[in-house]
């Protein structure tokens, strides 16, 4: 028992702070990545609802290609063709110079994509959920669309897609563990090399497991107080 706990440990024979820093990258990444998932998510489902066919062709493309392709192929895509891109783009303006894009920047773009396609669904369905009447009470009232959107669509949006967008972050926790392939040191690629180095990967495995279903229960924590918040909320306006 001993020898086990001085694996886990801070000390010198101890992977404890290798394995908190890929934590920390872990976590980074999601939070990185939420934004610009939902920011995209949100983009795309208007354009779904756009008059316009072409925007509506592009939203509905974009979505089939990132929800078809496995996410760990798309980052390959974005990380090995991004750096490809930016190498030709160098050449072709006579820079004899080698650029490799950031493993965490190539990372929160894949997922990024990847969350916003799937997200998009969930507010366009949320959008879908507020009836008609709601739009044309803000411009009966003589707010503007985009005054309406943010008094009165936007907060009912939020927690109509809450529980989704919920699940939506679960499954972006998980899906940091791809990185670990394009060589950026989150939880799983610290915790393989110290199980490669240790042999004892049962351990250094099992504690990957702990750390994320961790990261799950705190974060399903969280989402239940802004539940209740958006459900409070909801009762005073009511009121």
């Amino acid at each position: 028992m001993d020898y086990y706990l001085s694996l886990i440990s801070f000390g010198p024979e101890g992977w404890a702070s290798n394995i908190l820093s890929g934590l920390v990258i872990t976590v980074s990444l999601a939070v990185a990545t939420l934004p610009l998932g939902l920011a995209l998510g949100f983009l795309i489902a208007l354009g779904k609802q756009s008059p316009e066919p072409s925007l509506r062709l592009a939203s509905n493309i974009y979505t089939t290609i990132f929800r078809g392709l496995p996410e760990l192929l798309t980052l390959f895509l974005v990380y090995f063709g991004a750096t490809l891109g930016v190498q030709k783009l160098t050449a072709a303006l006579g820079l004899n110079i080698q650029i490799e894009i950031n493993s965490f920047a190539a990372g929160m773009l894949a997922l990024g994509f990847v969350f916003s396609s799937y997200s998009s669904e969930v507010f366009l369905s949320a959008f879908r959920a507020i009836p008609a009447g709601q739009y044309e009470a803000g411009y009966a009232i003589g707010l503007s669309k985009w005054q309406t959107m943010r008094k009165i669509i936007f907060p009912q949006l939020i927690r109509i897609a809450l529980p989704g967008l919920a699940n939506l972050w679960l499954v972006l926790l998980k899906d940091t563990s791809l990185v670990s392939v394009i060589s950026l040191s989150d939880i799983i690629r610290q915790t393989q090399i110290a199980a490669r180095v240790t042999k004892e990967p049962f351990l250094f495995y099992g504690l990957a497991c702990l750390l994320y279903l961790s990261l799950a229960v705190i974060s399903s924590y969280f989402i239940n107080r802004i539940g209740d918040w958006a459900s409070n909320n909801k009762k005073r306006s009511a009121a």
